[in-house]
């Protein structure tokens, strides 16, 4: 099975899916846990250069939509597919919705340019997606509660808010696949929202 988790910043994605892996390692289960953009270490460096706040020139929206893509085709073909085709189950830190809801909803990019991408160079979707749902000021007071904010976590509210809606145009288009949790309770709370759909 491979399940992507997804939102906005500081919703609780990372504490959420070390809960899951926990659980499904104690039920024997063989699981990977890996994230994008990343997860080898060619894709960790071009996550790198996204997240990094000290770039000479501004980052154009479309570079930063094809960087992502070259992480998440390297990502693929290195760590998604060889453990799904060993049977494992994979448990990934944002996909491709993560892409429509930053770079389309919340850059305005072109769908099209998203559908082309995927056409070309992604070959497996998510079995299944959690969306953590929160409102954004609660994301954003928990993300400065860890530090340093990285390029994306500076972004105004309204950009944020543009990404919310858009994850939530991907929740109605694919209610089969993305499920809502309400990210605005406890951890514990949340997780126990995630166990129903197991």
């Amino acid at each position: 099975m491979f399940i992507s988790f997804e939102g906005t910043e500081g919703v609780g994605k990372t504490t959420l899916i070390r809960k899951i892996y926990d659980h499904f390692i104690a039920q024997g289960q063989d699981v990977v846990l890996t994230r994008e953009p990343g997860g080898t270490p060619m894709a960790e460096q071009i996550r790198a250069l996204l997240l990094s706040v000290n770039h000479e020139e501004k980052m154009c929206n479309d570079t930063e939509l094809l960087l992502m893509y070259a992480a998440r085709a390297q990502h693929l073909s290195q760590v998604i597919l060889p453990a799904l085709e060993a049977g494992k189950t994979v448990l990934c830190d944002r996909f491709t919705d993560a892409s429509f809801a930053y770079q389309c909803a919340g850059r305005g990019l072109s769908e099209d340019k998203l559908l082309l991408l995927n056409a070309n160079f992604v070959s497996r979707m998510p079995d299944f997606t959690f969306w953590l749902d929160a409102p954004i000021e609660i994301g954003m007071n928990r993300a400065r509660a860890r530090g340093e904010l990285d390029r994306f976590e500076q972004e105004k509210v309204t950009f944020f808010e543009k990404v919310r809606a858009g994850y939530e145009t991907l929740s109605v288009r694919h209610p089969e696949r993305v499920k809502r949790l309400d990210a605005s309770q406890s951890p514990e709370q949340v997780f126990e929202q995630a166990l129903t759909y197991f």
